[in-house]
């Protein structure tokens, strides 16, 4: 197996960051479960000084553009978010909504073991991503246009409405 390569130390401005759920399992179907997701991301940005151009979560996978001030911040980044998040994922789903954790293993992880990180170079790129993402509720019809999903910052560009967490254009 060929080992990917994240570039965290070429002084790259912004990642186009994926992760999934274990098997694709939908476990972010529940609201409460995508707020985690956010609050975490919004929690660890501030940890780190980092920066959130957007985001967009899905019933088995999240994608954000994020932006550190140094290299070497994405895997550990990376790393807290989804340790912290599995950890209330969890926790929520075994207190609150037992019958759909019971489908489960329990000592199954929340999330896939890795991520896929793009690194973005330009602003076009940059510009494809986010539309890319905002597109996904769409194309999986949870929503009949972007801004209707509740849990992407494509609310925050069309309609300048809080998303949760705070998103910020870096060029």
């Amino acid at each position: 197996m060929v080992k990917r390569k994240i570039y965290d130390k070429e002084g790259h401005d912004v990642h186009f960051v994926t992760f999934s759920c274990y098997k694709r399992r939908r476990l972010l179907d529940h609201d409460d479960a995508k707020r985690i997701v956010i609050a975490i991301l919004g929690s660890q940005l501030k940890n780190q000084n980092g920066k959130c151009i957007g985001f967009v979560i899905m019933p088995d996978h999240v994608h954000a553009l994020l932006w550190f001030p140094n290299n070497n911040q994405l895997s550990n980044f990376m790393k807290q978010w989804k340790r912290l998040s599995s950890f209330r994922i969890k926790k929520l789903l075994k207190n609150n909504l037992q019958k759909y954790f019971s489908t489960f293993d329990s000592s199954d992880p929340i999330w896939q073991a890795r991520y896929y990180g793009f690194n973005i170079f330009n602003e076009r790129k940059l510009l494809e991503k986010l539309q890319y993402m905002h597109a996904n509720p769409v194309k999986a019809k949870l929503a009949e246009c972007p801004c209707d999903w509740g849990y992407s910052s494509a609310r925050y560009y069309e309609q300048g409405s809080s998303v949760g967490v705070q998103l910020e254009w870096v060029s």
